[in-house]
C-alpha cells in the first residue's frame, strides 16, 4: 500500500542506532544503515527522507529508553545509592562494546558533521530532562538537608560530570576510575550529617 512502511520499523531503527552509536553520525552514510538494515537506500529515503531525520528518530526512542532507565536509578530511596546507580548506569553504558561506543549524545554534540537546529534541540532536550529528573530527587528533604549547594546547581554539575565522564574514559579506559571520580563528586556535594546553611 502506498505511503505504509515495507520494513519492520522498530527492527530498523535499533540497528541504525548501533550504526550511528558505533560510527558516529559524520561517518555513518545512508549505504551503512542500508548495510546494516537490509533496507534499500532508497527506501531509507523515501520513509526518512534525509540521514538527519532518520537520525532524529533513532535518537527519540534512544532518549526515551535512556531517560526511563536513569528514572529508574534515580528512584532509590537512599540518596547516595540513587546516584551511585546513575552513574553506574551511565559509565557502563558508554564503555559497552569492543571498542567502548562511548556516549551517543556526547558523541554527536561533538561531531562537527552534526551541526543544525534540530539536532541540538534533540541533544538539550534529553540534557534538559536527565537534568530535571536529577533535580527532583534532590529537592527530596533527604538530599535538600545534606546538600553544600541548590538541588539545580547540583543538578546540573553532575549531569556535567556525566558527560566529562566520557572524555575521560576515551582517555583512560578505567571504569572504575570514573566510578571513584564520581563518588568523590557526591561526597562534595552531599556530605553526610552537613545541612545546608539557609
Amino acid at each position: 500500500m502506498a505511503g505504509q512502511r515495507q520494513f519492520d520499523e522498530k527492527q530498523t531503527l535499533h540497528r541504525a542506532l548501533e550504526v550511528f552509536w558505533t560510527k558516529g553520525y559524520g561517518a555513518t552514510s545512508m549505504q551503512d544503515i542500508a548495510t546494516a538494515t537490509g533496507v534499500l537506500r532508497g527506501s531509507l529515503y523515501n520513509a526518512y527522507r534525509d540521514k538527519e531525520t532518520l537520525f532524529l528518530c533513532v535518537f527519540e526512542g534512544y532518549r526515551d529508553d535512556f531517560l526511563s532507565e536513569a528514572a529508574e536509578m534515580l528512584a532509590h530511596l537512599d540518596v547516595d545509592r540513587a546516584l551511585g546507580d546513575l552513574f553506574d548506569f551511565t559509565i557502563t553504558s558508554m564503555t559497552e562494546g569492543i571498542p567502548p561506543r562511548g556516549c551517543l549524545t556526547t558523541k554527536t554534540a561533538t561531531d562537527t558533521k552534526a551541526e543544525g537546529p534540530r539536532i541540538e534541540t534533540a541533544l538539550r532536550g534529553l540534557l534538559d530532562a536527565l537534568e530535571k529528573l536529577v533535580r527532583e530527587r534532590l529537592s527530596k528533604e533527604d538530599a535538600r538537608l545534606r546538600l553544600t549547594v541548590s538541588p539545580a546547581e547540583a543538578a546540573r554539575v553532575l549531569v556535567t560530570m556525566t558527560r566529562g565522564n566520557v572524555v575521560m574514559e576515551s582517555v583512560y579506559h578505567d571504569a572504575e576510575r570514573l566510578r571513584a571520580t564520581a563518588r568523590s563528586l557526591v561526597r562534595a556535594l552531599l556530605p553526610a550529617g552537613a545541612p545546608v546553611a539557609e
